[in-house]
């Protein structure tokens, strides 16, 4: 059976290939400011935005985009003024979110078990062509962003003391990449769900990092990375009949079990022969 011949299968691939290549674009900066968990609490504030949108009988895409924005704003601002740490930002940010959506779905006519297990670990059945169409624009917009701030992004993460010194608008820099993240996860919840969205933009980096050095080339194979576990966990899931997030993920941190595998024999094989065998002391003589 070819799974091609299903619209429904057509709009998941597309929208799995944006999310592959957004998802780890924006979660290489995260990576390196060390905001690793940072895209799961705002998947959690997301869902809060979901439960509102069946609450209020609105889109709950457009809800989630709108909720997750401002949590990330808020938490960011958190983390730069207040006494808070980062650690107690993004625990803000779990609580807060699962506690809204849970407590905003149980008042909805209109939500249900069902849809919303849709968007906690996706669906692909339920990948609309408006769903692709929003995917497509703010997929396009994150990825024109990182296009024009991505120099100054990578700056500000590698050393933000320093990017200060040079005139750089660190402030504004760090909620530009805020509101990414966000975007971003309400962009990846049709295909991966809100859950396990994090992972997405997390695992493909850490894969990349096993086996390349120098950000660009880094970059570069995250978004192979990203793209392959997508589109292989929707085909996946098609056969299986298992919700795709799940796979997408799996089949993420098993390329990543490769690639560390890889990676550390690469390193053995690059030792000079003289230095086999010998112990440090002797090997320095």
């Amino acid at each position: 059976m070819n799974p091609l011949a299903f619209d429904f299968m057509q709009r998941a691939l597309v929208a799995a290939v944006l999310v592959g290549l957004t998802a780890p674009a924006v979660g290489v900066f995260l990576v390196q400011r060390r905001l690793a968990l940072m895209g799961d609490g705002i998947g959690h504030v997301a869902l809060t935005g979901v439960a509102l949108g069946f609450l209020l009988g609105t889109a709950p895409v457009l809800t989630a985009v709108v909720v997750a924005t401002v949590g990330a704003l808020v938490i960011e601002l958190v983390r730069q003024q207040g006494r808070s740490g980062g650690d107690v930002a993004l625990a803000l940010l779990f609580y807060g979110g699962i506690a809204g959506g849970v407590l905003l779905i149980g008042l909805s006519p209109g939500g249900s078990n069902a849809n919303l297990l849709s968007y906690l670990f996706g669906s692909l059945t339920a990948v609309t062509a408006g769903d692709v169409l929003v995917v497509t624009v703010l997929s396009g917009a994150v990825l024109l962003a990182l296009a024009v701030v991505g120099p100054q992004l990578f700056a500000v993460c590698h050393d933000e003391d320093y990017a200060r010194v040079a005139g750089l608008r660190v402030r504004f820099l760090n909620l530009v990449l805020a509101v990414m993240a966000a975007v971003t996860v309400t962009v990846a919840m049709r295909v991966v769900g809100l859950l396990l969205v994090s992972a997405l933009m997390v695992v493909p980096v850490a894969t990349a990092q096993q086996l390349v050095r120098g950000f660009r080339a880094t970059v570069a194979l995250s978004l192979t990375c990203g793209v392959l576990a997508s589109t292989t966990g929707v085909l996946g899931s098609f056969y299986v009949d298992t919700a795709p997030g799940a796979l997408i993920v799996v089949l993420a941190l098993a390329g990543f079990a490769l690639a560390a595998l890889a990676g550390a024999v690469l390193r053995r094989s690059r030792r000079t022969p003289a230095g086999i065998g010998l112990l440090p002391q002797e090997a320095t003589r």
